[in-house]
């Protein structure tokens, strides 16, 4: 049996991954500060263990990794939680993965860690989530058997944005660039161009869109030949983030989404040739659980044969494959 530590687990986001890895049957490590809010969640998982961890203690994320196969961390913002429980779980020879949207702590996780991964034979394996893993995936199978790819455009359109707490203090702390691809190299981007029209699938149709990157820029550029990247989101969203009053995600069903609607259309050229992969589906939150689910199962397996570095999903993964398997959490297209 897998052992797997959630670091972060009594979050929103934290509290769908517990319960994805436990229908896989992984034995669970509950983990976090509050050590009230890990017993009250302990109750709804049973057989879990509880460790209260910090990163504020190295030892305690010692004392979490013990035995751990594969640490999961929930617990944003990841500027200030990423870097040490990576540190923990190179030194406890555990894989790592997390769900963090956020460029800087993903550059920093493949600027600092990746020799000493390969040296450990840990895989660490930064924003497996809606914004960064599922983007990386689109794009990689849309590439497909292709070298390169002269231009990608990713967009994404949600009905509706209720953000998390954890969104909110993110947000806060997310203030440094943002990095687009130009010329097949990662570059700050400069100023922010006028909003565009993309005309998504039903049920969104012709959407305002602005240019938004998060984290899977920076996946793509460790492993994809691309020349230009540009990431969109619809301005709808962006209004309801923005606004202080905005209530946080409400559960209307017993799996606890909420009835948030998305669809994220990954879009590549090369030469005169076009080729396209979209997925849609509910609640970008809780989507991201069978996305940490499927890769914890797919990194185990990867250890038997003594893989590690710091690398991007579309790398690991055959993606076409992946995504395949997260029906029917995803409806999915291939052109």
């Amino acid at each position: 049996m897998v052992s797997v530590a959630v670091f972060g687990a009594y979050g929103h986001t934290g509290r769908f991954i517990v319960r994805e890895l436990a229908s896989r049957g992984c034995r669970l490590i509950l983990s976090g500060r509050d050590a009230v809010k890990l017993a009250a969640l302990a109750v709804e998982a049973p057989g879990a263990v509880v460790r209260p961890a910090s990163v504020d203690e190295p030892s305690s994320l010692d004392r979490m990794l013990a035995g751990a196969t594969v640490v999961v961390n929930a617990a944003g913002p990841f500027l200030d939680t990423a870097i040490p429980v990576i540190e923990a779980a190179l030194r406890g020879k555990a894989h790592y993965v997390d769900v963090t949207a956020e460029q800087r702590a993903a550059m920093a996780a493949f600027e600092r860690f990746d020799s000493a991964a390969h040296a450990a034979g840990v895989l660490v394996l930064p924003a497996m989530a809606f914004y960064g893993g599922l983007g990386d995936l689109l794009i990689t199978a849309a590439i497909d058997d292709w070298s390169d790819a002269d231009a990608v455009d990713l967009a994404i359109a949600l009905d509706a944005w209720h953000p998390t707490i954890g969104t909110r203090r993110t947000g806060e702390r997310n203030t440094g660039p943002r990095f687009a691809i130009a010329g097949g190299t990662l570059v700050e981007i400069a100023s922010q161009p006028e909003p565009r029209t993309w005309t998504f699938p039903p049920p969104f149709g012709s959407q305002e869109v602005t240019r938004l990157h998060f984290a899977e820029t920076i996946l793509v550029a460790r492993h994809l030949r691309v020349c230009d990247f540009h990431a969109f989101l619809n301005l709808a969203p962006l209004r309801d983030l923005h606004d202080p009053a905005t209530p946080p995600p409400r559960s209307i069903d017993e799996s606890g989404r909420s009835a948030q609607q998305f669809v994220v259309e990954a879009v590549v050229r090369r030469g005169a040739q076009t080729r396209r992969a979209t997925a849609s589906g509910r609640d970008i939150y809780a989507v991201t659980a069978p996305l940490i689910g499927e890769a914890v199962t797919r990194m185990c397996r990867q250890a038997r044969v003594g893989a590690g570095g710091v690398v991007a999903p579309g790398s690991l993964f055959p993606a076409r494959d992946f995504l395949t398997a997260l029906v029917p959490h995803l409806s999915l297209s291939f052109d």
